[in-house]
């Protein structure tokens, strides 16, 4: 768990490898003296400065660019300091090493000139930001999910994030909550009165109102989540109904192999496509079968195909028009489809459009009528209907600009409160007799909210959160 230390932190903020420019930041209370000695000057607030960063003989370690930050203003709160650059990682090591032996020296009063500077962990910058309020948890979580973006419109929805469009919705939520809180306390505090506060304040209009904006929220958040996370989906289906085929086409490459040869593929064959700015993580896995010609490296492989399937959010069930009518692949299809999870989404797709035999036509007809699809891998026919059918299925709406990232302890919040808005309204329904009990349940329903955006939160879930970022984030 990351620790709320206030030593003064320092670490490379760009990332690993070769550059055009590399960043060492420094953050920590009163490092002006740092400054001083480290670059033999003082520098100008949010002005940058052309300078040698020099090493401990006075030689130019490079040329670049220093930034001084003074807090409060700056991103961590604290006072930082930005030396940018040639992005190469002996130059960046170089330069760091530097500024944590400067700290260790000895100023003109024989004290160390920056005591207990130290490499910072992991999002330990953005954790200090949080921390000194210059962004709240949801907006931290948003860096990272900006950085970690996939598609355009996992970038932009951060973004949105970041900028606190998401914290903006809940702290309305949350300002309806204490309202509401406010008129069940008063009428809690003064039950002489002869006042009906509720009933005068409208509280079951106020409540049923909170409760469809906070569903607004919280699919504002799912659409938020996927666009995050995306969707698994796994083909499977029998060998050779086509399951590379249609991987290769949805990612427009020819990623896995595909030969007439039962069992080809035997590993699992993963590829991140984007449907409309949703990640799609789509999963071909090895032809699922019970035979006496299965050698143990497909055996391996087919176990590993079922444990992929009990992880997807969605399966295409692929078969084989071509075969479809035999007695013993339609025996196989079922003894597959009845061993699929019954908690999992399967769509039922049929391939090889081009090969459907004459006789097959009207029960293809019936079965796309029943909801399931006709493609052909090889020619592309159906390849778009099945798109939009897998981002219905991921419960996608197009949002269109007002989307913001979340994730899925946001949702695990928002549903949370809804519990105790849904108790809440039983509650007021009664009338008086459980005012206390109706009390309680608001103040859990703002607490959940709190979560969110860090005003309730314990320290292991803040350890949990900035580790996963990156270090100098």
């Amino acid at each position: 768990m990351l620790s709320a230390s206030r030593d003064p932190i320092a670490a490379i903020a760009t990332a690993p490898g070769r550059g055009a420019v590399g960043i060492v930041r420094v953050s920590g209370k009163g490092i002006a003296s740092f400054v001083q000695a480290l670059l033999g000057r003082t520098l100008r607030p949010r002005e940058a400065t052309y300078l040698p960063l020099p090493d401990e003989h006075g030689q130019p370690i490079d040329h670049g660019l220093a930034l001084w930050f003074p807090g409060p203003h700056s991103y961590t709160g604290e006072d930082v300091l930005e030396l940018q650059g040639h992005g190469g990682p002996v130059v960046l090591q170089l330069l760091l090493a530097r500024c944590l032996a400067v700290a260790q020296g000895l100023d003109a009063a024989g004290q160390a000139v920056l005591p207990g500077l130290r490499p910072a962990r992991p999002g330990e910058f953005t954790e200090r930001a949080f921390l000194n309020d210059k962004l709240d948890l949801a907006q931290a979580e948003a860096v990272a999910d900006l950085i970690d973006a996939s598609t355009e419109a996992a970038a932009r929805s951060a973004t949105r994030s970041l900028s606190g469009m998401f914290s903006r919705k809940v702290h309305t939520l949350r300002d309806a909550l204490i309202h509401l809180r406010m008129l069940v306390e008063a009428t809690l505090d003064f039950p002489e009165e002869d006042i009906d506060f509720l009933q005068k304040a409208d509280a079951v209009g106020q409540l049923n109102r909170l409760r469809s904006a906070l569903a607004d929220v919280q699919g504002q958040a799912r659409q938020g989540a996927l666009l995050r996370d995306g969707l698994k989906v796994v083909i499977a289906g029998q060998p050779n109904a086509g399951k590379s085929s249609l991987l290769n086409a949805l990612a427009g490459a020819e990623l896995a192999i595909v030969t007439p040869i039962a069992g080809t593929t035997r590993d699992v064959v993963q590829q991140t496509i984007q449907i409309e700015g949703v990640p799609l993580h789509v999963i071909d896995t090895a032809g699922l079968r019970d035979s006496p010609d299965v050698d143990e490296v497909e055996r391996i492989g087919i176990e590993r195909a079922w444990g992929q399937i009990g992880q997807a959010d969605a399966v295409l069930f692929l078969h084989d028009l071509g075969r479809s009518h035999t007695p013993d692949y339609q025996a196989a299809d079922a003894v597959i489809a009845a061993a699929l999870p019954p908690a999992v989404s399967v769509l039922q797709v049929w391939n090889k459009l081009d090969q459907c035999p004459p006789a097959e036509r009207h029960a293809l007809a019936a079965r796309e009528a029943a909801g399931e699809l006709a493609i052909s891998a090889k020619s592309g026919d159906g390849l778009e209907a099945l798109r939009q059918r897998l981002l219905a299925l991921a419960g996608w709406q197009q949002a269109g600009d007002g989307l913001f990232m979340a994730r899925e302890r946001h949702l695990q919040a928002l549903a949370r409160v809804g519990g105790h808005l849904e108790v809440a309204q039983e509650l007021l329904a009664v009338g008086a007799e459980h005012l206390d009990l109706l009390a309680e349940e608001l103040r859990l329903a703002q607490q959940a909210l709190g979560e969110i955006t860090g005003e309730f939160t314990a320290d292991d879930l803040l350890g949990e959160i900035f580790s996963r970022f990156c270090i100098g984030k």
